[in-house]
């Protein structure tokens, strides 16, 4: 398993593999979390539940965590009020005026997501020493609402749709996270201390792209080295299984096939969900540590939280580790055949060989062990009971995304998502109804490029065009409703979408790109950005009136489709 050298090199006019010097990631602060940096302190802030939980673990702390804690344990406050004084003396919480955007006004949505972009991009920053933030050489965008920082599956599909007169933040952000990989081996969640035991769907490589996307190949080529690193560490442990075993992030299957899976490195509480993690791991039967790995891991993958990842009917049943999701095992095939090429590009054809023949591997893996006949689609698959999971999601649609699919497999998951998942605000994330953001009935901006892109390459353009309007409509509808682009989409009603553990946010970053991107694949759509706010906005989206003016106002965008 081991990366080859470059060697070697680049032809003429190719990119060396430090073209472009990576700015440095300042590291000399300390990495702990805020839940080891202030133990019993954090444990009781949190479970007095005096103010929402992230905003407690993003609270700057004004002295060394070793005064703090002398002062904590010399006080010993007790009452609610003892302990909200304490924090006010030696924290200061985020404040409001940092996190709120303005509704969009009289502005068209279109214009207001590019109004946007400035609200949402944060200077490069230098992290104070005992803060939870983790310094960014560069300028980068955040998601907006209480997601202060910036995320990296999101950056992504944030930039889908930001086009060349945005390319210098795009690059900026793609040098934030190579620093991160050269500064800690790997992209965290996002730029916090207590992300630093997981991260999130690498699409490090698709971001990477984007900066030349007439020539992918030669920005990869540019980043060669970040890439490596990366996939390096998503296969750490990988050499010394043995079949029928797992190692963080690794499985090898009984025929020594290797497939990756979600981790984190962690068994306790998330910092961010800490009293939610202790209340669910309360209720499962098993060992609380398992819970909360399988908490953690479900937050790596994204999809936190979703039935996909349950044994039972609940969220104190999660099993994330024991599952080989399709989505990261096709995004880590993405990422093998994109080095591959970039090896090509610059020569070294013993190292393309070499990925190559991991992404072969991987893909014939996923088609033996991931591909469910019975429900025509790529499902999760659970290595320890040695069975498909049975799971109708959206998660189905990334091997078409990727083109690992084949197809004949392609046509099945088009006829699957048809009948199973389309509704009439777009797509949903499961058939699911638990509660939980990641299933019914919510859609989610990236989930529907995912299926836009994939269904059209494999020629299921009509299927990806629906999608894709009913999509816009939905977010042109609330944005009428709202003034608001939000995170998540109700894609059965008419409204925002809810479940999971906080309040629907608004800001959004890759609902803002993903629907900058639909209209520009299918310029015909366009109409549904010019949708303005409706006067009465500011009345609730409940208002009978308010409604139906808005769905007459989006029914006329789409009049001459």
């Amino acid at each position: 398993m081991a990366a080859c050298e470059t060697q070697g090199p680049p032809a003429p006019g190719e990119p060396a593999a430090s073209a472009a010097p990576v700015p440095a990631i300042a590291t000399e602060k300390k990495t702990e979390p805020p839940s080891q940096l202030f133990p019993a302190l954090f444990q009781t802030v949190a479970q007095a539940e005096l103010y929402p939980a992230k905003d407690w673990v993003d609270a700057l702390p004004f002295e060394d965590p070793a005064i703090i804690m002398a002062a904590w344990e010399e006080r010993q406050p007790a009452s609610r009020l003892e302990i909200s004084v304490f924090v006010a003396e030696f924290f200061e919480l985020p404040g409001e005026a940092t996190t709120s955007l303005a509704p969009g006004g009289n502005k068209s949505m279109r214009a207001h997501i590019e109004s946007l972009w400035p609200e949402l991009t944060h200077d490069a920053v230098r992290a104070e020493r005992w803060s939870s933030l983790l310094s960014l050489p560069e300028p980068y965008i955040v998601p907006g609402g209480r997601f202060r920082e910036v995320y990296y599956w999101d950056a992504y599909f944030t930039m889908t749709g930001m086009g060349p007169e945005h390319d210098a933040i795009k690059r900026s952000m793609v040098d934030n996270f190579a620093g991160l990989i050269d500064a800690y081996g790997f992209i965290p969640n996002a730029n916090r201390t207590y992300y630093l035991s997981r991260s999130q769907p690498p699409f490090f490589f698709k971001m990477v792209g984007l900066l030349t996307p007439n020539d992918p190949v030669y920005s990869w080529a540019e980043y060669l080295p970040q890439l490596k690193a990366e996939h390096a560490f998503w296969m750490n442990g990988a050499g010394a299984l043995a079949p029928g075993t797992a190692a963080e992030r690794v499985v090898r299957l009984a025929d020594g096939a290797l497939l990756s899976r979600y981790w984190d490195d962690l068994s306790i509480p998330r910092d961010e969900s800490y009293l939610a993690d202790v209340l669910t791991a309360q209720e499962a039967s098993r060992p609380k540590e398992i819970v909360y790995r399988n908490l953690r891991a479900g937050a790596e993958s994204g999809w936190d939280f979703s039935s996909r990842w349950f044994a039972g009917e609940d969220l104190s049943s999660i099993e994330t580790t024991d599952i080989i999701p399709p989505d990261l095992n096709a995004i880590l095939y993405g990422l093998e055949t994109a080095i591959a090429a970039a090896c090509a590009r610059k020569g070294d054809r013993a190292c393309e060989a070499d990925y190559r023949q991991m992404a072969d591997a991987r893909s014939d893996a996923m088609r033996h062990y991931l591909w469910n006949d019975d429900t025509g689609a790529y499902d999760d698959y659970d290595f320890v009971d040695g069975t498909p999971r049975g799971n109708i999601t959206a998660a189905a649609l990334y091997p078409l995304f990727f083109g690992l699919a084949s197809q004949a497999e392609a046509d099945a998951t088009a006829l699957m998502i048809e009948e199973e998942l389309l509704a009439p605000g777009g797509l949903l994330t499961t058939p699911n109804e638990t509660g939980e953001q990641w299933d019914a009935p919510n859609g989610w901006a990236p989930l529907h490029w995912i299926a836009v892109q994939g269904l059209a390459d494999y020629g299921h353009t009509d299927l990806s065009r629906t999608i894709a309007r009913r999509w816009l409509q939905t977010v042109a509808r609330t944005y009428c409703q709202t003034g608001k682009m939000v995170e998540k989409y109700d894609v059965t009603e008419p409204r925002p979408g809810g479940g999971g553990e906080y309040p629907t946010q608004d800001g959004f970053g890759w609902t803002n790109g993903v629907t900058i991107a639909l209209m520009d694949r299918y310029q015909e759509f366009m109409p549904y950005g010019d949708v303005t706010v409706d006067s009465a906005a500011d009345h609730g989206a409940e208002n009978t009136g308010l409604m139906q003016r808005c769905e007459a106002a989006v029914a006329r965008a789409g009049s001459d489709l």
